[in-house]
């Protein structure tokens, strides 16, 4: 890391970050992405995506990772690990601030992502996306005729839970405490309790993820203060998603109630010249084509800003 200035540096490697850099890189801007931990972002550590298009088969997440990195490195895009703790911006100079170092650049892509807020739970992070998920979008698919259990009790429980219902045979919903989803989402609960569909546990504490051979079996809980264990074939938690955007909490880029950034019709942020994309932008429909979608969108921008700015 010196202290050249580049055109374009992305803050992540998800499919967004990724897309973006295949658009930049083919205009012949040069463009470097940082990641601090594992390039493909989510996706990455997805199991099986079988909505994509082009992979009518699916396709495991980590491949789908790979193609997309293969895909923008062909045309020059470079890849540096390292962490971003802050962004500066001097005029038409921007400053990231990357394991203690300066990075500078003329224009900043964040496209940085979300996780899935996580219980704790002993099995939760071993069996992720091999029978633990967190997207019912994404994977509900593969549990057709499969009892499921979802964790949660809020309006994304609930969202997930009923859409749950399209595939399994059988959903057990473990709420902590109570429901505090809305009120009409609650009465299409209600219609799916009558029908068999989804059996209700209130007071009920997940303490661990069941598994034998690699296969999710059970969950182990607490309800009413006594221990029961819930038999099924997967497991989905909803208690809502955390954005990484804990190095931009009290700087110069305006961020939403929830932690995710706002942004322009254009993907440009309050701050000239940094511009953000896919999971962390507010507004964003958390998808791997979408995210895609994004940053294909975010570049243009990011262009007509570099040749606006070259022009000047």
């Amino acid at each position: 890391m010196d202290e050249k200035i580049n055109d374009l540096l992305i803050i992540g490697t998800g499919p967004s970050a990724l897309t973006a850099a295949i658009y930049t890189t083919r205009e012949d801007i040069q463009t470097t992405l940082l990641e601090k931990s594992t390039i493909g972002g989510l996706a990455a550590v997805t199991d099986m995506i079988d909505n994509y298009p082009g992979f009518p088969d699916g396709v495991t997440g980590m491949e789908l990772a790979g193609l997309f990195q293969k895909h923008a490195e062909k045309f020059g895009a470079k890849i540096e690990f390292g962490e971003v703790s802050e962004i500066k911006s001097d005029g038409n100079i921007k400053t990231l601030i990357v394991d203690s170092k300066p990075m500078i650049a003329k224009a900043v892509l964040i496209s940085t992502g979300s996780d899935w807020k996580k219980i704790g739970v002993p099995g939760e992070k071993e069996y992720y996306g091999r029978g633990v998920h967190y997207c019912a979008t994404c994977d509900g698919a593969f549990y057709r005729d499969k009892k499921l259990v979802v964790v949660g009790g809020g309006n994304s429980a609930l969202q997930e839970s009923l859409f749950l219902t399209r595939f399994a045979s059988h959903i057990d919903l473990l709420v902590r405490s109570k429901v505090t989803a809305s009120e009409i989402l609650q009465k299409e609960l209600d219609k799916q309790v009558n029908a068999g569909k989804i059996t209700v546990h209130l007071n009920t504490q997940t303490n661990e993820i069941l598994a034998r051979d690699n296969k999710v079996y059970a969950v182990s809980a607490t309800k009413d203060n006594q221990p029961v264990t819930i038999d099924c074939d997967g497991v989905f938690i909803f208690i809502g998603l955390q954005p990484n955007t804990q190095f931009l909490q009290g700087g110069i880029v305006k961020l939403d109630d929830y932690g995710l950034i706002i942004t322009d019709n254009h993907y440009q942020t309050n701050v000239p010249g940094v511009f953000a994309s896919g999971d962390v932008r507010s507004g964003a429909t958390r998808q791997v084509i979408s995210a895609a979608g994004e940053g294909a969108s975010a570049a243009i921008s990011i262009r007509e800003y570099l040749d606006n700015l070259n022009r000047n």
